[in-house]
Protein backbone atom coordinates (compact mmCIF):
# COMPACT_ATOMS: atom_id res chain seq x y z
CA UNK A 1 0.00 0.00 0.00
CA UNK A 2 1.06 3.66 -0.14
CA UNK A 3 -0.12 6.55 1.18
CA UNK A 4 -0.86 9.54 -0.77
CA UNK A 5 -2.55 12.67 0.49
CA UNK A 6 -3.74 11.39 3.80
CA UNK A 7 -5.36 8.47 2.21
CA UNK A 8 -4.45 4.79 0.77
CA UNK A 9 -3.59 4.04 -2.45
CA UNK A 10 -3.47 0.43 -3.46
CA UNK A 11 -0.23 -0.58 -6.12
CA UNK A 12 -1.81 -0.73 -9.26
CA UNK A 13 -1.19 -4.55 -11.00
CA UNK A 14 1.12 -5.01 -13.71
CA UNK A 15 -0.19 -4.73 -16.94
CA UNK A 16 -0.95 -7.71 -19.12
CA UNK A 17 1.45 -7.62 -21.85
CA UNK A 18 3.78 -5.22 -20.18
CA UNK A 19 7.43 -6.41 -20.69
CA UNK A 20 8.86 -9.05 -18.74
CA UNK A 21 11.44 -7.48 -16.55
CA UNK A 22 15.07 -7.80 -18.07
CA UNK A 23 16.47 -9.73 -14.53
CA UNK A 24 13.39 -12.69 -15.23
CA UNK A 25 14.22 -12.55 -18.99
CA UNK A 26 18.24 -13.07 -19.03
CA UNK A 27 17.88 -16.03 -16.57
CA UNK A 28 16.17 -18.31 -18.96
CA UNK A 29 16.66 -18.25 -22.63
CA UNK A 30 13.07 -19.50 -23.54
CA UNK A 31 11.25 -17.49 -22.14
CA UNK A 32 8.16 -19.04 -23.95
CA UNK A 33 7.74 -21.93 -20.90
CA UNK A 34 7.18 -21.18 -17.58
CA UNK A 35 9.47 -21.89 -14.63
CA UNK A 36 6.86 -22.72 -11.75
CA UNK A 37 5.61 -25.91 -13.89
CA UNK A 38 7.38 -26.00 -16.84
CA UNK A 39 4.02 -25.77 -19.14
CA UNK A 40 5.12 -24.34 -22.49
CA UNK A 41 3.18 -22.18 -25.42
CA UNK A 42 0.74 -20.48 -22.94
CA UNK A 43 0.92 -16.53 -21.82
CA UNK A 44 3.70 -15.92 -18.90
CA UNK A 45 3.32 -13.95 -15.85
CA UNK A 46 6.21 -12.63 -13.47
CA UNK A 47 5.50 -14.74 -10.02
CA UNK A 48 7.12 -14.77 -6.75
CA UNK A 49 8.86 -17.83 -5.37
CA UNK A 50 7.97 -16.27 -2.10
CA UNK A 51 4.83 -14.56 -2.08
CA UNK A 52 4.73 -10.89 -1.19
CA UNK A 53 1.90 -11.48 1.43
CA UNK A 54 5.00 -13.65 3.11
CA UNK A 55 7.63 -11.55 3.11
CA UNK A 56 8.43 -12.31 -0.23
CA UNK A 57 10.86 -9.22 -1.97
CA UNK A 58 11.02 -7.87 -5.72
CA UNK A 59 14.87 -9.05 -5.69
CA UNK A 60 15.54 -11.04 -9.21
CA UNK A 61 16.26 -13.78 -7.45
CA UNK A 62 12.83 -14.24 -6.25
CA UNK A 63 11.36 -13.62 -9.40
CA UNK A 64 10.71 -16.13 -12.00
CA UNK A 65 8.30 -16.51 -14.86
CA UNK A 66 5.33 -18.58 -14.22
CA UNK A 67 2.19 -19.59 -16.87
CA UNK A 68 -0.83 -17.71 -15.95
CA UNK A 69 -2.83 -20.52 -14.95
CA UNK A 70 0.02 -21.78 -12.45
CA UNK A 71 0.49 -18.30 -11.35
CA UNK A 72 -3.48 -17.80 -10.03
CA UNK A 73 -3.74 -21.36 -8.87
CA UNK A 74 -0.33 -20.69 -6.51
CA UNK A 75 -2.00 -17.37 -5.38
CA UNK A 76 -0.31 -16.90 -1.62
CA UNK A 77 0.50 -20.72 -1.03
CA UNK A 78 4.35 -21.16 -0.32
CA UNK A 79 5.57 -22.69 -3.01
CA UNK A 80 6.74 -25.87 -0.86
CA UNK A 81 3.03 -26.50 -0.90
CA UNK A 82 2.59 -25.89 -4.37
CA UNK A 83 4.69 -28.41 -6.01
CA UNK A 84 4.69 -30.79 -3.29
CA UNK A 85 3.75 -33.10 -5.20
CA UNK A 86 6.91 -32.59 -7.52
CA UNK A 87 9.89 -32.41 -5.72
CA UNK A 88 12.46 -32.41 -8.16
CA UNK A 89 11.26 -29.22 -9.79
CA UNK A 90 10.92 -27.74 -6.66
CA UNK A 91 14.67 -28.14 -5.67
CA UNK A 92 15.13 -26.42 -9.13
CA UNK A 93 13.04 -23.76 -8.26
CA UNK A 94 14.58 -23.13 -4.85
CA UNK A 95 18.19 -23.56 -5.88
CA UNK A 96 17.76 -19.61 -7.36
CA UNK A 97 17.09 -18.47 -3.72
CA UNK A 98 20.67 -19.16 -3.01
CA UNK A 99 21.84 -18.11 -6.33
CA UNK A 100 24.60 -15.24 -5.45
CA UNK A 101 23.90 -11.96 -6.78
CA UNK A 102 27.30 -10.59 -7.14
CA UNK A 103 27.71 -9.81 -10.47
CA UNK A 104 24.46 -8.05 -10.73
CA UNK A 105 25.05 -5.89 -7.52
CA UNK A 106 28.48 -5.14 -9.13
CA UNK A 107 26.98 -4.66 -12.44
CA UNK A 108 24.32 -1.79 -10.67
CA UNK A 109 26.96 -0.47 -8.41
CA UNK A 110 28.84 1.03 -11.53
CA UNK A 111 25.50 1.78 -13.76
CA UNK A 112 24.68 3.92 -10.52
CA UNK A 113 28.16 5.42 -9.77
CA UNK A 114 28.43 6.43 -13.72
CA UNK A 115 25.21 7.64 -13.94
CA UNK A 116 26.04 9.88 -10.88
CA UNK A 117 28.96 10.87 -12.52
CA UNK A 118 27.13 12.37 -15.83
CA UNK A 119 24.45 14.00 -13.94
CA UNK A 120 27.41 16.30 -12.06
CA UNK A 121 28.18 17.23 -15.52
CA UNK A 122 25.33 19.61 -16.03
CA UNK A 123 24.17 17.30 -19.43
CA UNK A 124 20.48 16.21 -19.96
CA UNK A 125 20.67 12.47 -18.65
CA UNK A 126 18.04 9.98 -19.38
CA UNK A 127 17.83 6.50 -18.51
CA UNK A 128 16.18 3.71 -20.63
CA UNK A 129 15.95 0.20 -19.90
CA UNK A 130 16.49 -2.57 -22.19
CA UNK A 131 14.04 -3.85 -22.03
CA UNK A 132 12.02 -1.79 -23.86
CA UNK A 133 14.39 -1.06 -26.22
CA UNK A 134 13.78 -4.80 -27.19
CA UNK A 135 10.36 -4.26 -27.26
CA UNK A 136 10.74 -0.90 -29.78
CA UNK A 137 13.13 -3.53 -32.12
CA UNK A 138 10.69 -5.93 -32.00
CA UNK A 139 7.81 -3.82 -32.93
CA UNK A 140 10.04 -2.12 -36.00
CA UNK A 141 10.91 -5.97 -37.05
CA UNK A 142 14.41 -4.97 -36.74
CA UNK A 143 17.30 -7.72 -36.17
CA UNK A 144 19.48 -7.79 -33.43
CA UNK A 145 22.64 -6.07 -33.42
CA UNK A 146 24.58 -2.87 -31.19
CA UNK A 147 24.00 -0.03 -34.03
CA UNK A 148 20.33 -1.19 -34.49
CA UNK A 149 19.52 -1.18 -30.23
CA UNK A 150 20.73 2.15 -30.37
CA UNK A 151 18.49 3.18 -32.94
CA UNK A 152 15.44 1.69 -30.60
CA UNK A 153 16.70 3.98 -27.11
CA UNK A 154 13.83 5.97 -26.54
CA UNK A 155 10.01 6.53 -26.51
CA UNK A 156 8.64 5.49 -29.79
CA UNK A 157 4.97 4.69 -30.45
CA UNK A 158 3.79 2.78 -33.35
CA UNK A 159 0.19 3.35 -32.80
CA UNK A 160 0.80 7.37 -33.82
CA UNK A 161 3.28 6.45 -36.55
CA UNK A 162 6.45 6.34 -34.92
CA UNK A 163 8.88 3.72 -36.59
CA UNK A 164 12.34 3.45 -38.04
CA UNK A 165 12.26 5.14 -41.28
CA UNK A 166 15.75 4.19 -42.34
CA UNK A 167 18.36 1.93 -41.57
CA UNK A 168 22.34 3.10 -41.77
CA UNK A 169 24.21 1.18 -44.32
CA UNK A 170 27.35 0.20 -44.28
CA UNK A 171 28.02 0.36 -40.58
CA UNK A 172 31.99 1.55 -39.50
CA UNK A 173 33.57 -0.20 -37.12
CA UNK A 174 36.24 0.81 -34.85
CA UNK A 175 37.95 -1.48 -32.78
CA UNK A 176 41.06 -0.73 -30.24
CA UNK A 177 44.13 -2.79 -30.74
CA UNK A 178 46.41 -1.22 -29.00
CA UNK A 179 49.95 0.35 -29.43
CA UNK A 180 51.98 -2.80 -29.21
CA UNK A 181 53.91 -4.74 -25.93
CA UNK A 182 56.36 -3.50 -23.53
CA UNK A 183 58.11 -6.73 -23.23
CA UNK A 184 61.73 -6.55 -23.94
CA UNK A 185 61.95 -10.45 -25.09
CA UNK A 186 59.45 -13.25 -26.59
CA UNK A 187 58.80 -16.55 -24.94
CA UNK A 188 58.14 -19.81 -25.85
CA UNK A 189 54.91 -21.76 -25.36
CA UNK A 190 56.63 -22.87 -21.81
CA UNK A 191 56.92 -18.78 -21.01
CA UNK A 192 61.00 -18.90 -20.98
CA UNK A 193 62.72 -16.43 -22.86
CA UNK A 194 63.24 -17.56 -26.48
CA UNK A 195 64.91 -14.29 -28.15
CA UNK A 196 65.34 -10.91 -27.43
CA UNK A 197 63.06 -8.00 -29.16
CA UNK A 198 65.28 -5.34 -30.55
CA UNK A 199 64.87 -1.58 -29.05
CA UNK A 200 63.90 -0.36 -32.44
CA UNK A 201 60.06 -0.30 -33.52
CA UNK A 202 60.44 0.95 -37.32
CA UNK A 203 62.66 -0.88 -39.74
CA UNK A 204 62.84 0.13 -43.38
CA UNK A 205 60.31 2.86 -42.23
CA UNK A 206 57.51 0.55 -41.27
CA UNK A 207 56.29 -0.50 -37.68
CA UNK A 208 54.63 -3.09 -36.33
CA UNK A 209 50.58 -2.42 -36.59
CA UNK A 210 50.85 -0.65 -39.89
CA UNK A 211 48.48 -0.80 -42.50
CA UNK A 212 50.13 -1.74 -46.13
CA UNK A 213 49.28 -3.13 -49.60
CA UNK A 214 51.13 -6.18 -50.28
CA UNK A 215 51.93 -6.42 -54.24
CA UNK A 216 53.58 -10.09 -54.13
CA UNK A 217 55.11 -11.05 -57.72
CA UNK A 218 55.33 -14.72 -57.38
CA UNK A 219 54.91 -17.48 -54.93
CA UNK A 220 51.39 -18.65 -53.21
CA UNK A 221 50.52 -15.27 -52.10
CA UNK A 222 50.95 -14.00 -55.40
CA UNK A 223 48.33 -10.74 -56.05
CA UNK A 224 48.11 -7.78 -53.81
CA UNK A 225 46.81 -8.32 -50.25
CA UNK A 226 46.14 -5.30 -47.45
CA UNK A 227 46.63 -6.21 -44.01
CA UNK A 228 48.49 -4.97 -40.91
CA UNK A 229 52.27 -6.09 -40.32
CA UNK A 230 54.63 -6.96 -38.13
CA UNK A 231 57.82 -5.55 -38.42
CA UNK A 232 61.57 -7.36 -39.10
CA UNK A 233 64.96 -6.09 -38.39
CA UNK A 234 66.09 -8.02 -41.72
CA UNK A 235 63.14 -6.54 -43.88
CA UNK A 236 60.80 -9.31 -44.87
CA UNK A 237 58.01 -8.17 -42.57
CA UNK A 238 54.71 -10.49 -42.00
CA UNK A 239 51.67 -9.13 -43.56
CA UNK A 240 48.36 -10.47 -41.46
CA UNK A 241 45.34 -10.86 -43.67
CA UNK A 242 42.25 -12.59 -43.38
CA UNK A 243 42.85 -15.67 -45.11
CA UNK A 244 45.99 -15.76 -43.26
CA UNK A 245 49.80 -14.49 -42.49
CA UNK A 246 52.58 -14.33 -45.01
CA UNK A 247 55.90 -12.62 -45.34
CA UNK A 248 56.93 -9.92 -47.96
CA UNK A 249 60.05 -7.61 -48.58
CA UNK A 250 59.85 -4.19 -47.84
CA UNK A 251 60.47 -3.36 -51.36
CA UNK A 252 56.86 -5.18 -51.98
CA UNK A 253 55.15 -2.66 -48.93
CA UNK A 254 53.04 0.26 -49.47
CA UNK A 255 51.67 2.25 -46.42
CA UNK A 256 48.18 3.28 -46.41
CA UNK A 257 48.07 4.26 -42.49
CA UNK A 258 49.74 4.24 -39.51
CA UNK A 259 49.47 2.36 -36.57
CA UNK A 260 46.99 4.63 -33.99
CA UNK A 261 45.96 1.99 -31.89
CA UNK A 262 42.30 1.15 -33.76
CA UNK A 263 41.50 -0.95 -36.42
CA UNK A 264 38.97 0.65 -39.04
CA UNK A 265 36.32 -1.96 -41.18
CA UNK A 266 33.01 -1.92 -42.78
CA UNK A 267 30.23 -3.87 -43.02
CA UNK A 268 26.76 -4.24 -43.80
CA UNK A 269 24.10 -3.74 -41.08
CA UNK A 270 22.15 -6.82 -40.15
CA UNK A 271 18.63 -7.07 -42.01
Amino acid sequence: MRRRGGGCQARPPPRRGAPIPHSCDSDHTNTSRGRVAGASGVPLDVDHIRPRARGGTDRPANLLLACVPCNQAKAARPVEEFLAHRPEHLAGVLSRLRSPLADSAAMNATKARLLLLLEETGLPVRRWPASLTSANRAAAGLAKSHTLDALCVGPMDPGVGDTVVRVATPVYVFAATGRGSYARTTPDRYGFPRLVRPRRKRHQGFASGDLVRATVPKGRWTGVWTGRISVRSTGRHSVATPLGRFNASHENLRLLQRADGFAYARREEAE
